[in-house]
């Protein structure tokens, strides 16, 4: 395991042990958490946006959409439990 060091101002490594000692942890291991919770979000973000820049391009490349009206109708339907076929996507007229 390697060593990083970082510098925080007083008032945050304040802040960080109350959180820590109120957490039942340590503040080294508070930390260690917070970085590991802000690079899971950083990952999530940049899967989301990969995931949406490549269905964008499909639909760039076949036009194909499921109209706002089909979804809602389809999420209304499941909200009330009913078991339901999902809309499939077609090309919208202009």
């Amino acid at each position: 395991m390697s060593t990083t060091t970082i510098r925080l101002p007083d008032a945050l490594k304040a802040r960080i042990a109350k959180a820590a000692e109120a957490a039942g942890t340590t503040s080294h291991n508070f930390i260690l958490e917070a970085i590991a919770e802000k690079a899971e979000l950083a990952e999530q973000r940049a899967d989301f946006h990969a995931q949406a820049d490549q269905r964008w391009a499909e639909f760039l490349e076949n036009g194909e959409s499921i109209p706002w009206e089909d979804a809602r109708a389809w999420l209304k339907q499941r909200m009330a439990g009913k078991r339901v076929k999902r809309p499939e996507a077609r090309k919208q007229a202009r």
